[in-house]
């Protein structure tokens, strides 16, 4: 590469993981128990950013194992208390939850606060918390995030937030929920996969 004068392109980094707190730690419920039978037994979030030229867009996702379906997302110039509490509003709010899924992140000041986790106790979601350093204890929310920059954000070079915004909101509503095939669905959609097999319940 020298001979020829190439160089390699890096990529900016910047972590979104904040864990030096004082809240307390919740243990590892789930320990990677990916697999689940019906919708709504196991919740899965996570953080990434995107950058723009105007700056970090951070994007906050909340994926149900069932279908690794997004069900909850949430975006914002900042990553603080509100983007992890609007993606948790949506994911209840749109789904017909029952008491008791669990609810897996990782040890982000943002999922240890007070206020999430009070949220959580209102909705009847049981924490956890990957371990420290562990991003195999939230592998599917990572897979999902590895996805979106390969196919979506690695592709474009993005002017404003706005824009990004734009872009990832219909990557997940439009493309990613209702027509990406996934491997772990036997090959359709999120949304195809629950529909089928909510209607095959039912008759049964």
């Amino acid at each position: 590469m020298r001979e020829h004068g190439l160089r390699a392109r890096r990529r900016r980094f910047r972590p979104t993981t904040q864990s030096n707190y004082s809240q307390p730690v919740a243990a590892n419920v789930l320990q990677r128990e990916f697999d689940t039978t019906k919708p709504n037994q196991t919740w899965v979030s996570d953080i990434t950013y995107v950058w723009t030229l105007k700056g970090w867009l951070y994007l906050c996702v909340i994926l149900d194992l069932y279908s690794r379906r997004v069900v909850g997302w949430s975006m914002d110039a900042r990553s603080e208390q509100a983007l992890t509490l609007r993606a948790l509003h949506m994911a209840h709010t749109g789904r017909a939850s029952t008491p008791g899924p669990v609810h897996q992140s990782d040890r982000g000041s943002q999922y240890a606060a007070n206020a999430y986790r009070q949220r959580l106790a209102t909705h009847h979601l049981v924490c956890s918390m990957s371990r420290k350093g562990d991003c195999w204890d939230n592998a599917v929310a990572e897979s999902f995030f590895a996805t979106l920059k390969v196919e979506l954000i690695y592709e474009t070079n993005f002017v404003t937030r706005a824009q990004a915004s734009q872009a990832i909101f219909e990557y997940i509503e439009v493309f990613y929920n209702r027509i990406r095939r996934h491997s772990y669905l036997d090959f359709v959609s999120p949304v195809s996969y629950e529909r089928y097999h909510t209607s095959s319940s039912q008759a049964a």
